[in-house]
């Protein structure tokens, strides 16, 4: 039996630098931001994380899919990522949970990807040029007419994304074994794997939605609150700025990861920017400025807080540093705030969370706990003086 004929696929850039290929995904057309990725595995939870929503995906990585696709490590509900490049897809999964093949998984929920593209080439490309628009098709064969429709499509700047992405209804997660503590977790694009972690610390987490009022909040009394990481320009979520000014107004301690740590450096004053071609990948060194430690961690983020470093900044409430920064380009990595010598918030722009790892980070969590209890604490002792 003679082997399907491969189906060609075309990759233009918005510069109009354009690869060839072949098609391992479902056919038809695909737009978004070009971005690279740089881990050797996790390709199943980078593509179901709802922070790359809109956005194409270039794996650096020269062989990707041998493990094929399971149902265990989806991020999230479905495949976020608004299509996949990739050197080589590989031809066979070998790994014993997988349940099909990446490429048949691409195909049923309709997802463009790209195979036989050189991504040394246009990995190198973009980090020279910067992240930019980038048209997939399998039906377009001129990439002068393909490049006109990306030069119609919307910029990442400005993309205003966690709507499409956040819980429509809250979901509660329960706490795993004795309970120790409520959390309200707003939903801007979170990882299943987030209130994973919470409930094994004894954490009933309540999954709210982007929308969700200070009183939606405060009606389940909560010990802490999270924001989560999410798609988009985070100078657009003016939303998620109004209900974490609220929260911290209410005194309730804070734990941010990604987009929220950069909501979180909003409400403390700071502005945020985009990275020529940000951070993705499962190999970057960031160091804790307090401990000195550095930790290889999970990035996916193309924007960034701008905040001083070294400097200690005084708001109304409290105190705040910048806590980490990355090693290879002095990107701010964390924030956290102070009130009167003690922790009330704290949030991370990289991802404890990382299901794929490393998992040097997943201390934070046990630090939030911590800073929850150190909260309950004072409130004890304020009520019994």
């Amino acid at each position: 039996m003679n082997s399907p004929q491969p189906v060609p696929a075309l990759l233009v850039l918005e510069d109009g630098r354009t690869f060839r290929g072949e098609s391992f995904g479902a056919p038809g057309e695909a737009f978004g931001e070009a971005v690279f990725a740089t881990g050797m595995t996790g390709y199943e939870e980078t593509l179901t994380d709802p922070s790359y929503r809109r956005q194409v995906v270039i794996a650096t990585a020269p062989q990707i899919g041998n493990t094929g696709w399971n149902d265990e490590d989806d991020e999230s509900r479905r495949i976020w990522v608004a299509g996949f490049v990739v050197r080589e897809a590989s031809r066979i999964s070998s790994n014993w949970r997988a349940k099909r093949d990446l490429g048949d998984e691409l195909k049923a929920q309709g997802v463009v990807g790209v195979t036989g593209v050189d991504t040394r080439a246009l990995t190198r490309h973009l980090r020279e040029r910067g992240a930019m628009r980038v048209g997939l098709s399998t039906v377009e064969t001129d990439p002068d007419k393909l490049r006109e429709r990306v030069l119609q499509q919307p910029a990442m700047a400005g993309a205003n994304l966690v709507d499409e992405v956040t819980v429509a209804e809250p979901v509660v997660v329960p706490a795993q074994g004795e309970k120790r503590f409520t959390v309200a977790a707003i939903d801007l694009g979170i990882k299943e794997m987030t209130p994973e972690l919470l409930s094994r610390r004894g954490i009933e987490v309540h999954v709210l939605p982007a929308g969700s009022t200070i009183d939606d909040i405060t009606a389940l009394g909560p010990d802490g609150v999270f924001f989560s990481n999410g798609p988009g320009d985070p100078a657009t979520a003016d939303d998620a700025v109004a209900l974490l000014t609220d929260v911290l107004d209410a005194d309730l301690p804070y734990f941010g990861i990604c987009f929220g740590n950069q909501i979180f450096g909003r409400t403390l004053g700071f502005g945020t920017f985009k990275l020529k071609y940000g951070h993705r990948g499962i190999n970057q060194p960031v160091m804790d400025l307090a401990t000195r430690r550095v930790e290889i961690t999970a990035h996916n983020h193309g924007f960034a807080v701008d905040a001083p470093l070294g400097e200690t900044t005084t708001t109304r409430w409290g105190d705040v540093r910048v806590s980490h920064v990355c090693l290879n380009d002095d990107v701010v990595e964390g924030l956290e705030l102070t009130r009167d010598g003690a922790v009330a918030g704290f949030s991370v722009q990289y991802h404890p969370e990382a299901a794929a790892g490393p998992h040097d980070s997943a201390y934070l969590f046990d630090r939030f706990c911590a800073v929850m209890t150190a909260h309950q604490d004072g409130h004890s002792a304020g009520k019994d003086a």
